[in-house]
């Protein structure tokens, strides 16, 4: 029995920089950043000072006032992405089943700018050790389940099937695509709206992420403070956004004339089963997950024309990931352009890895390897090719992208031109 294929049809993003998919795509393909000082709240009592912020305006992107009144950030980041990825399909869901139209979102951290806003109020400013609940928002439940995205999402789009919330940490936004992806392919759904969003910029997730130095403390240009893969990188910057996709299976967009814009051809995740933030050298997990993706595409090493990496400039991850590459594309690794967009947009955490899809997507579409801007000085053991500062013209038919999450994830996709054939 022939697999049934994944086709994505409708794209939109909010990211750094610009929202909208022509934005997006400008800003990678320029090479230019996105990371400023923090503007959301006094950064000055945290080690890092420096995030990729969104300038978002709800209303001005079709939300109600009281749309923006109930819900988080993060929560309006989805709605305005889906809403946008279904008008991008051109796919006239209220024609089809309900029940055969679902929802998969990914998130690492919720609401979290809701709920550190509502907890200084109810705290009184953190005065109170007992919080008074009456200065509460209406709506407080609704940032304390992340099912509330969902349930946001598939009122928006009016999707009846399976609706769920994918939180795997910072692969979160692949593994979302990959489960909408085994939910087409096995026959439970033949439209899904997937995708991811979060909009951690809060001082609780910075004073986290200072306690463990994740973040880098480069606050005297903040646009050359992401530097994956450079050898004076000294952690990552925290961003926020949300990407997201309408999901077809192949035969259903064909039949309707729908643009196809790539085909997710295989998907994997792995754990490491070792450590919440540690991460082996090796890379064996990763590879593993690539390999397994790989398979499933039916596709060889060979075949991947660029690596849209996880690259969130820490030491440790950007060591672990050569390892990766190398251990699973072989000698292929050497001649494959790798790329961070973190570089330029930052790390918003679960949402990062459906932007990812988005950037490899788009870099299929130009035929354009986005680039590794602020890579300078390179890690003398990262020693692929990086695409250090400038874009790339290369001929792409398949792209390899990755994430690497706390809590020992890894994950892997594979995506390609709809054109190669049946498979």
């Amino acid at each position: 029995m022939t697999a049934r294929r994944v086709a994505i049809t409708g794209i939109d993003v909010l990211a750094p920089g610009g929202t909208g998919v022509e934005a997006f795509w400008s800003l990678l393909s320029e090479g230019r950043t996105a990371t400023r000082a923090i503007t959301f709240f006094d950064p000055a009592p945290f080690r890092s000072r420096v995030a990729a912020e969104i300038d978002f305006d709800p209303e001005a992107h079709g939300l109600s006032p009281q749309e923006v009144r109930r819900m988080d950030r993060a929560a309006q980041f989805a709605v305005v992405a889906a809403r946008g990825a279904v008008a991008d399909s051109g796919v006239d869901l209220a024609a089809h089943d309900p029940h055969r139209i679902g929802v998969a979102i990914g998130s690492a951290v919720g609401a979290t700018m809701g709920l550190d806003a509502e907890y200084r109020v109810v705290s009184d400013g953190g005065r109170l050790d007992l919080v008074d609940h009456r200065y509460a928002v209406p709506h407080l439940y609704d940032y304390l389940v992340p099912s509330s995205f969902a349930a946001e999402v598939a009122w928006a789009v009016g999707a009846e099937g399976p609706c769920t919330v994918v939180s795997t940490g910072c692969t979160s936004g692949i593994d979302s695509v990959g489960y909408a992806v085994d939910l087409i392919r096995e026959g439970s759904a033949d439209v899904m709206v997937a995708g991811s969003s979060d909009a951690p910029i809060s001082p609780i997730t910075m004073a986290c992420f200072d306690a463990i130095k994740a973040t880098t403390p480069r606050h005297d240009r903040p646009e050359r403070a992401s530097r994956p893969f450079d050898g004076t990188r000294n952690g990552f910057v925290l961003g926020e956004g949300a990407a997201f996709f309408v999901l077809e299976e192949f035969e259903h967009a064909r039949r309707r004339g729908a643009r196809i814009h790539a085909e997710i051809a295989g998907y994997a995740t792995r754990s490491n089963a070792y450590h919440m933030t540690g991460l082996r050298p090796d890379g064996a997990e990763m590879a593993e997950a690539i390999r397994v993706a790989l398979d499933e595409a039916r596709m060889a090493p060979t075949a991947i024309d660029y690596v849209n990496a996880h690259g969130s400039g820490t030491k440790q991850n950007d060591r672990h990931e050569t390892a990766a590459f190398k251990r699973s594309l072989g000698d292929h690794a050497y001649r494959t352009p790798v790329s961070s967009i973190k570089s330029m947009v930052g790390h918003s955490l679960g949402a990062i890895g459906s932007i990812e899809i988005a950037a490899s997507v788009l870099a299929m579409a130009h035929n354009v390897v986005p680039p590794t801007a602020n890579l300078h000085t390179p890690d003398p053991e990262c020693d692929l090719d990086y695409v250090p500062i400038v874009a790339r013209e290369r001929r792409t038919d398949a792209v390899l992208t990755v994430g690497s999450g706390f809590g020992g994830f890894q994950s892997a996709m594979v995506l390609a031109r709809p054109e190669r054939g049946a498979v």
